[in-house]
Formats: C-alpha cells, structure tokens, sequence
C-alpha cells in the first residue's frame, strides 16, 4: 500500500503517536503487515523522521521562551529579595536603638531604685524557661540553676567553675549537620550562660544526662543566620576561629528564639564588661578609719597595711582592651610573630602585678587565644601539609612554638614532620635498572635529607638541650626505614656479592658525613645489616662451595694448555692481582701451566670472596668470614688429599703433590695474609690449617671426595 507524505498523513501520524493507548511493538507489526515493500518502508521512516525534527525545533522555541521568562522572574525575585534584605536591616537597627534606650533608662532607674532594679531582673528575660524564671528571683536561686546545670552534664565541673555572677540564660535541643556535606552528625543539647555557651551531648540509656562537648566563650563567638533551603530549614551558624558549627531547632520560632536571646545575652555581656572596666579605671577613695581605745591597734595597723594595700592593676589601657581582637587578626592573616610578640609583651607588663579577678578573666580570654594559635602553628608543622621547602620551611611555627614554651611538642612535630618528608623522597625515588645507580641516589637522598634536619634541629633547638635525645632516637628510626628500602634492593633481589660489596662501601661513606656534626651513626647502619649481609656471605659461600665441588668431579689431574700467549698473560695479571707473586715458577714451556684448572679455578674465586668479603667486613662478622673460608679451603683441600691417596700413576701421583704444595705453600699464606691485613689480627684457625704437617686424613676405602 503506498503512503502519503503531505500534511493529512503527518497530522494523523502525529495523533496516533500521541495518543495515550499507542503500543510501538503492534504498530510496528501492522505497519510490516500493510506495507507493500521496502520503499514504503523507507517512505514511512522518512515521514517519521521529519515529524521528529518538528518537534524538535518546537521543543526549542518553547525551551527558549520559557528561559526568557524564568531569567525575567529570578531578575524580579533578586530585586525583591534585596529590598526585603535592606528592610529587615533597617528594622534591626530600629529594634537595637530601642532596646538601648530601653536599657539606658532601666540602668538609670535601677541606681535610683536598686530594690526595684532586682526585682526586674528576676522576670526581664522572657526567653528563660519556667524553672530558670522562678529561680531567677535572686542570686541564690540563679547558683542553684547553675548547680543542677553542672550535675545533668558529666565533665563540665572542672571546666565551668561556680563562680558569682554566672546563671543559666536559655537551653534547648539542637540537632548539628555538617558543615560541608550538610548530613547530620548528632543530637546535642546546649546551654546559653550570661557569659558562655556550653554544647553537650545526649548520654545514650540516660534521660536527661548529658556529655560535655564545647564551650565557647561569648566574647568569640559570631551568630549567622542560615537561610532556609528546603528540606534544610530553620537552621544557623556559630563562628568561633577557626572552626564553624551548623545546627537546626525544632522550628522557626525556635530559631528565632536562639537567635535573639544570642545576640542579646551578647550585647549584655559587652555592655556589663565596659561597665565593669570603666568602674575599676576609677580611683576608690580609702575608708576612714574610726575612733578606737585598743591601745594595741596602731600597732597592727602599722603591721597590717603593707599587706591591705592591694596595687590595682590598669586594664583599661587602649592595647590590653584590644589584644583578644588583635590576636584574632593575627591568627587569622598567618602574622605569628606578630601574635607571639603581642603575648610577650602582656606577659611582660602583667609579670610584677598581683593576680586579681580582672586579671584572670583576662588571661582566660588570652589562653583561648593562645589555644588557637598552637593549633594553627601545630598544623602548620602536620604531615599532611605541603613537604616542600626543606627543614628551613618549619623554621618560622617551630620558633613560634618554642616562644610559646611548647618546645617538646615543636621538637616531635618537627621530627614527624622530617620523617614523612625523607620517606616521600624515598618513595618518589625511581628503581633503576642497575642497583648500584640506585643505591647512589638513595644515599645521597637520605643523607643529605638527614645532615639537612640535623643542622636545621641544631639551629631552632640551640637552647633546649633535653630535645637532643629525641633526635637521636628519630634518626635511629630513619636509618631502620632507610636500611629496609636498601635491603629490599640490594639482598632481596640476590644481587652478586661484589655489587652489595659496593653498595654497602657507598652507604657507609655517606653515614661518614654526618661526623661533620658530631653524630656518627655507624654502629647503627652495621646492626640493622648485620643479618642480611650474613646471608648474603653464606649463600656465596655455598655457591663457591656447589662450584668447586662439580669442578672436582670432573678432574683429570692434567696440565693446562692456555692455547695462546695472550691468555697465559692475562692468567698471570689475574694471580698477581689476587696476590700470587710467585706464579712464574708454575708455568711451563709455550702456554702451558703446571697446575690444575680446578686449583687454578678454585685459587681465583677464593681470593675474589675473601676481597668483597672484607669490604663488608665489620666485627660482627668475623666468626662468620672466617668460618667460611675455612669451610672453602677445606673442600679443595680434601680433594687433594683424597686424589693423592687414590692415584696409582706415578705421574699424575708427582702432579698432584705439586698442586697441593701450591694450595699448602702459596694459595693458604696468601690467604692468610690477606685477611689479617683486611681485619687487623691474625686468624688460628687459617695458621692451623697451613701449619699442618701432613694432609687431611680420609677414609682410605672411600671412593669420593670427603667434604
């Protein structure tokens, strides 16, 4: 059947596929059914295809329009939204000048009426629950309130202390979210204090007990208002440097109970500690003393006056009222010294005067501070920073710390913080292909790393002798991590003995550096490798030992022809160079030696181990080199024997007495020789074994070699 393609057929097309009963599997078989072929097919997806552009051209014209529209409304929600803002401002300064009016006349009316001052007092806070309303009648009932508050929150006794003047303003359940994931972490219950607010959490099985979690002075504490942003609603923020936490009230006139009773008990707060400030900076005029008949009272008054004059310490001095805020600026734009100048300079002008209450609030504030600024200086000084730099980039929060007279905890971070950055260097070392290559550039990165924090330690630690034990013991642990990545490539991987020969050399050249400061860690460097270079001795040994052993099964007792004049010359540098001076008597006419390749073979390898041998030589390993030559020279000795006393040719008999004088006479003092120049003192084991008088006895029936 042939199909249309005008304006009819796309209208009804456009119909059957918007219809809500439309089944694309029964149309495509009904079309299939009806279709004459595959040009109405083709005709038919045609058709599909250009109803599948108009919408979709019709979808873009109504995207594009409604974008226009939404763009108009956000711009009319963004005017709107700042007239609201500047009206709730203007309405907030409204509100702060009444209640400074407010307050301005009751402060006047309670110095005219005190007793009617108390009694307001008792009942002005609105936002006090019931209990704290009654209790708030009079400075007794506000001690008791304060009281109950210290015994439904475990371990808060010690760090809220009974003092006059401190009440309970408002509490209530909060629940706190994260501040960048917005998920929440917990329930809490907080406590709003006249001059604190305490955080607690709830005690799981325990109604109405709670944890102590926070405490934050209100004199740094900031309130911010979080705007509502569904499902996270009736929300707001405290500030306090330099962490922020967000929590959530019940509803919204939770919230906004919180908020305003924050901000008043704030501006109270300041109001009270001005008020305070401004009556000490006041010169008090002293009482009269009355009229008395003790005769002996002028007496103890003479006694009792130097101690009753109390000297009034000067707060009100433009830079102590400020140095909490000044602090802050400090901590915040990263000016230490600045902070740790600023302390100096308080501990300096409050070192001769008396401690009075004015004074350790002060100090309260101060420490706060002081808090803050040892955590930044410690993060500062953490792992987790930027390693870059050098020790000299510690330098600046170790000294700082250091002022603060938390030298012992500058002295641990510095060295943790030494330690990450030598084993990130490690790390980022690459392996290559030739171990001593490596083993080169691994020295000079940890040891220079480590001479580097030993100048830098000595520099910022000049003055504080106790901290020196500490370095040593963090350079202890840092040779171990440094001796673990050296012997992960040098003995793990079973290098040849005379490659860890050279490595272990380069090691111990470079631990002789750090004697330019007094600290010689060599000791040290030989214990931790005293065990990995024990096994790498005997299982070079045992090689040597496999070695000569398949050389003497396959002997023949014949004279080596070395074919060309060349290859007896090198052959004789190779005996002089192991020590053989005397090797020109055992060669013969044109190219021929009078020895054996095996004792030839055997000398050659024996010297070479005994040369590497003594470059790793250390005390330690004494017994175990020596035992090892002597398990060597045993086998090549044994075998001599044992062939002596089997051979029945005269000849081969004559040739093998001549081998074994070479091994007794020329190889054993050589040997011998060598090891004591290489040790310092002779071995009697190697003497006993060259002064025999005789060879090795053996079992006369035994047809092989005893070893």
């Amino acid at each position: 059947m042939a199909l249309s393609l005008g304006e009819g057929g796309g209208s009804r097309l456009r119909r059957q596929l918007e219809s809500g009963g439309f089944a694309a599997g029964e149309y495509v078989k009904q079309l299939s059914q009806q279709s004459d072929g595959d040009r109405d097919l083709q005709e038919h997806r045609q058709r599909i295809q250009a109803l599948s552009e108009e919408t979709a051209q019709s979808l873009k014209r109504n995207v594009y329009q409604n974008y226009r529209q939404f763009i108009e409304t956000a711009r009319e929600i963004s005017y709107l939204e700042s007239e609201m803002y500047q009206l709730s401002h203007i309405l907030t300064e409204q509100k702060g000048i009444m209640e400074a009016v407010t307050q301005a006349l009751l402060l006047q009316a309670d110095r005219d009426d005190p007793a009617l001052g108390a009694r307001r007092a008792a009942a002005a806070d609105p936002f006090l629950p019931l209990s704290a309303k009654e209790a708030a009648a009079s400075e007794e009932g506000r001690q008791r309130t304060l009281t109950t508050l210290l015994e439904k929150v475990e371990g808060c006794r010690d760090l809220l202390p009974e003092s006059p003047g401190k009440y309970l303003v408002y509490n209530g359940d909060l629940v706190e979210y994260d501040a960048d994931h917005m998920a929440q972490i917990q329930r809490v219950h907080a406590f709003l204090m006249n001059d604190c607010l305490l955080v607690a959490t709830a005690l799981p099985n325990r109604r109405g007990a709670y944890r102590y979690d926070a405490l934050y002075p209100l004199d740094g504490l900031a309130v911010v208002n979080v705007k509502d942003n569904p499902p996270m609603k009736d929300m707001f923020k405290l500030l306090m440097f330099p962490e922020s936490r967000i929590f959530q009230a019940e509803n919204a006139k939770i919230k906004k109970e919180w908020l305003e009773v924050l901000e008043e008990t704030k501006r109270n707060r300041a109001l009270s500690e001005k008020r305070r400030l401004e009556q000490e900076a006041l010169p008090r005029p002293a009482p009269t003393p009355l009229e008395s008949t003790n005769p002996f009272e002028e007496e103890e008054e003479e006694e009792e006056d130097p101690s009753a004059e109390e000297e009034v310490v000067d707060l009100s001095l433009e830079w102590i009222q400020e140095l909490p805020e000044d602090l802050d600026v400090c901590i915040a734009q990263r000016d230490f010294e600045g902070a740790v100048d600023l302390l100096d300079k308080l501990n300096e002008y409050l070192g001769d005067k008396p401690v009075s209450q004015p004074v350790k609030e002060l100090r309260a504030k101060v420490d706060e501070r002081v808090r803050q600024l040892t955590d930044v200086l410690v993060f500062e000084l953490s792992p987790d920073r930027s390693l870059r730099g050098g020790p000299r980039a510690t330098r600046r929060a170790v000294s700082q710390l250091i002022r603060l007279g938390q030298s012992t905890k500058a002295c641990e971070l510095f060295l943790k913080n030494r330690a990450a950055a030598v084993q990130t260097a490690i790390r980022q070392l690459r392996i290559e292909g030739a171990t001593l290559l490596y083993i080169h550039k691994l020295c000079h990165v940890f040891f220079t790393s480590l001479l580097e924090t030993a100048r830098e330690f000595e520099t910022d630690f000049a003055g504080n002798n106790g901290c020196y034990s500490a370095f040593v013991v963090w350079a202890r642990s840092s040779m171990r991590m440094f001796v673990d990545a050296f012997s992960k490539q040098v003995f793990d991987s079973k290098e040849s003995l005379s490659t860890a020969a050279e490595c272990v050399k380069v090691a111990k050249e470079h631990c002789k550096q750090l004697s330019e400061i007094g600290l010689d860690l060599t000791f040290i460097i030989h214990a931790l490798l005293v065990k990995d270079i024990k096994g790498a001795l005997q299982s070079y040994k045992d090689i040597i030992i496999e070695a000569t052993k398949h050389r003497n099964s396959e002997e023949m007792w014949r004279k080596m022809n070395l074919m060309t004049p060349e290859a007896l010359r090198k052959l004789r540098e190779e005996m002089r160079s192991c020590g053989v001076g005397n090797f020109d008597q055992y060669t013969g006419d044109d190219c021929w030696v009078n020895l054996s390749y095996t004792v030839v073979a055997f000398t050659k390898q024996t010297m070479a181990f005994l040369e590497e041998a003594l470059k790793l030589y250390f005390p330690e390993l004494h017994m175990v080199l020596l035992e090892s030559l002597v398990e060597i020279i045993l086998v090549a000795v044994q075998h001599v024997d044992y062939s002596l006393r089997c051979e029945q040719d005269p000849e081969k008999k004559a040739f093998i007495r001549q081998n074994a004088s070479f091994l007794y006479e020329t190889v054993l003092p050589v040997v011998e020789k060598r090891f004591e120049e290489g040790v310092g003192k002779p071995a009697k084991q190697l003497q006993d074994l060259r002064n025999a008088s005789r060879l090795m006895r053996v079992n006369p029936e035994s047809t092989t070699s005893v070893v």
